[in-house]
């Protein structure tokens, strides 16, 4: 560790092989808590490259407990974190939204690090039990069309390095992993994204794969449609300025989308969206995520088209079915 640590000091950069060997090295228990901290407050003080993502990556999916849900065209809505923006869990509510809607959703998780409440957080605090037991989750792609993968029972390595994550209280390039690694290996991935460097070394990842992907930054730092700003999508389309008045949006206030300061707080919110009680700024907000990701498995659709199946499946309580559902697995 000594030596790694003095080549980020010296602002070198680790080859794809290099990264890869550290991250297996770090799951397996080969440096200690110190070692392991030093690294990732190193690592994280400078931008990482494509080479480096993609050895992480690698080393996380050939170190995870694999999972075959037997079901085509997965999606996974997940975000990288680390935005700082303290909204409420938008991605996990578009989850429900997409799966009530129809499609097969496949959401990877994990508990809250540099903000108070992760989708973890607010699934186990409903009632969810985690669970990497394959009958159970196959059972809730086929009864819900959703599955909910907490990351610590499918990555040792994330589980290695959480009590470290917590203390440091801020985003580590664990929270730039989290979409890359989901165990089902979705054919669809909807990642957001906290800024737009990392936003084009994610493009340049999935341009090499054979995922239909979405990448999403809003220009104020989200990671995640807000409509308080104007977003920027990538996609096998190309890389496109989205405007919220294109979409048939004003612009919303930052404290409208914000998330509860106790994890009951967002559970609250969480329920409240899904039984028909959220406010305008809310809904929209879980809509217009919701609708890219099934654009995402569809992109001969128009956006307007895939709101309205989003919202149908909202206000119908479709997407309450599925999480009840669910929750009764």
């Amino acid at each position: 560790m000594k030596q790694i640590l003095n080549h980020l000091f010296e602002h070198k950069t680790f080859s794809r092989q290099q990264s890869k060997e550290i991250l297996m090295n770090i799951a397996q228990g080969k440096y200690n808590n110190s070692q392991m901290a030093a690294f990732m407050t190193a690592y994280c003080m400078r931008s990482i490259t494509v080479d480096e993502l993609e050895g992480f990556r690698d080393a996380m999916l050939e170190l995870c407990l694999p999972i075959d849900l037997q079901t085509g065209e997965l999606i996974d809505l997940c975000g990288t974190g680390g935005d700082g923006k303290d909204t409420f869990n938008i991605s996990t509510l578009a989850s429900f939204v997409v799966a009530g809607a129809g499609y097969k959703v496949a959401k990877h998780g994990n508990y809250g690090v540099s903000s108070g409440c992760g989708s973890s957080n607010v699934m186990e605090h409903l009632g969810y039990h985690f669970t990497n037991d394959t009958d159970t989750l196959r059972r809730g792609i086929d009864q819900a069309n959703i599955c909910f993968l907490h990351a610590p029972l499918f990555h040792p390595a994330m589980k290695t390095v959480a009590p470290i994550r917590r203390e440091l209280g801020v985003k580590t390039f664990f929270n730039m992993l989290g979409p890359l690694v989901n165990p089902a290996k979705p054919e669809n991935q909807l990642v957001g994204v906290f800024n737009l460097e990392l936003a084009r070394v994610y493009a340049y990842l999935y341009q090499k794969s054979t995922t239909k992907y979405t990448i999403v930054n809003a220009l104020e730092g989200y990671d995640e449609i807000s409509l308080t700003c104007d977003f920027k999508t990538f996609s096998a389309e190309g890389e496109k300025i989205n405007t919220v008045e294109g979409l048939g949006f004003e612009k919303l206030n930052p404290s409208e989308i914000t998330g509860g300061d106790t994890v009951a707080a967002s559970a609250k919110i969480f329920t409240d969206v899904l039984n028909g009680d959220g406010t305008f700024a809310q809904n929209n907000v879980v809509l217009s995520n919701a609708a890219l990701a099934i654009k995402t498995i569809g992109p001969e659709k128009s956006f307007a088209d895939c709101y309205y199946e989003a919202e149908e499946a909202l206000i119908n309580k479709k997407a309450l079915d599925s999480f009840n559902v669910l929750l009764q697995n």
